[in-house]
């Protein structure tokens, strides 16, 4: 299983919306930009991510999974170069992760989140997840 982070403006979608959607979780839409499109067409049922809370906030909050693979994003109005998949939330992070705290941690170095800012879709290794979840609080984390 490969690990993911999407980030998303509480102000636009909240953790507490895309928990609020339950087991059929949501059409993660609207993005549009190549590399991010293309991370979740790579992505696999069952995959786990962070959600990421940008702009207000700026932690990781819960942790989602991938529920339904890439498809064509409803938001794109025909245009077909944009595809997304769906998530639901999986659980909380009990001590959100600040993006403060990711910075000081050599081990986040190389992490996507301190190198490529502003990409909304990126990859985590399976190393950078589980400290995550060991930094929020998470002694058995999802997998």
């Amino acid at each position: 299983m490969a690990h993911w982070l999407y980030k998303s403006e509480p102000a636009s979608w909240s953790w507490e919306q895309q928990k609020a959607a339950g087991e059929k979780g949501t059409e993660w839409t609207g993005v549009r930009n190549y590399l991010a499109r293309n991370n979740m067409r790579a992505m696999q049922l069952g995959d786990k991510g962070f959600f990421y809370h940008s702009n207000e906030g700026l932690e990781i909050v819960g942790i989602v999974e991938v529920c339904a693979l890439s498809h064509p994003d409803s938001t794109a109005k025909g245009d077909d170069r944009w595809d997304c998949v769906d998530i639901r939330a999986v659980c909380d992070i009990p001590k959100p992760v600040s993006l403060k705290d990711i910075k000081a941690n050599e081990k986040f170095a190389k992490m996507s989140l301190v190198t490529s800012m502003r990409l909304s879709v990126q990859p985590v290794t399976d190393e950078e997840y589980l400290e995550i979840c060991r930094l929020g609080g998470l002694d058995n984390p999802p997998r």
